[in-house]
C-alpha cells in the first residue's frame, strides 16, 4: 500500500535523514532522495519545496526523536545526585552513536553556507540538554537560574570531553548499534561523571 499524507511525509524526512548522514548534504540529491524513498519528484516537492526546506524538517524531526531518547534529569533516578549523572552519561551515550555523531559533523560541514540550520542542530543537541539540566537543577539542588545555567553547561562541557572531539574528527569510531539505557553503567564512565558533579556543584546547595 503507497504511502500517504502524513506517513509519507515522515518516510521522507527519515529516509532523507539517513541519506544527508551518509553522503552529506551537498551531495544528496533530491533526486536520489526521492528515489531512495520510493517516491515521486513531484510527491516530494509537494511536500519539501526545496532541499534546505527539507533539511529544515530534517532538524525538526530529529529535535523529537533526541528529546524522546534523552528526556529529562528526573527521569533516570530519584536521588538527585544520582539523576544529574547518569543523564550527563546519557548524553555522551548519545553523541557516541552514528546516528546523533554524524549529524553533529555534518552541522558543523554546513555551518558557513547555512548557519542557521547549523545553529538549529546545535540547539537540537546542546541547548536543549544543557537547558533541562539547568531546570533540574534550580528544582532540586535549589540553585538560581544563572548559577544553575552555569553549573550545568560546564559540566555538560566536561562530561563530553574529551569524547566529543575524539568522535568528530574521527580518532575514536562511532557506536552504529542504538545505544540504550540499560547499557549506560557500561557505555559511559559514571564515576567520572560522578567527580565532576562533586567539582561543580557547589557543596552548600548539593543535592
Amino acid at each position: 500500500m503507497a504511502r500517504r499524507g502524513e506517513a509519507l511525509r515522515e518516510h521522507i524526512l527519515d529516509t532523507a535523514k539517513l541519506a544527508f548522514l551518509e553522503t552529506g548534504f551537498e551531495r544528496t540529491s533530491m533526486d536520489a532522495i526521492a528515489a531512495r524513498a520510493e517516491t515521486s519528484k513531484r510527491s516530494l516537492y509537494a511536500h519539501f519545496p526545496t532541499k534546505d526546506a527539507l533539511f529544515v524538517a530534517v532538524v525538526e524531526r530529529i529535535r523529537t526523536l533526541f528529546d524522546e531518547r534523552i528526556g529529562v534529569p528526573a527521569d533516570y533516578a530519584e536521588q538527585p545526585s544520582e539523576a544529574i549523572v547518569r543523564y550527563c552519561g546519557r548524553f555522551v551515550q548519545l553523541l557516541c552513536w552514528s546516528s546523533v555523531g554524524r549529524m553533529a559533523r555534518l552541522g558543523i560541514g554546513e555551518a558557513e553556507r547555512l548557519p542557521d540550520l547549523a545553529a538549529g542542530l546545535y540547539e537540537v543537541l546542546f541547548d536543549i540538554t544543557t537547558g533541562n539540566l539547568a531546570a533540574y537543577l534550580v528544582t532540586a539542588s535549589g540553585l538560581a537560574d544563572q548559577q544553575a545555567q552555569n553549573a550545568a553547561n560546564d559540566l555538560i562541557g566536561l562530561a563530553i570531553h574529551p569524547t566529543l572531539p575524539r568522535l568528530l574528527f574521527g580518532v575514536d569510531p562511532l557506536t552504529e548499534k542504538t545505544p540504550e539505557r540499560t547499557s549506560l553503567a557500561t557505555d559511559v564512565d559514571l564515576d567520572r561523571i560522578r567527580r565532576l558533579v562533586h567539582l561543580v556543584i557547589p557543596t552548600d546547595d548539593r543535592p
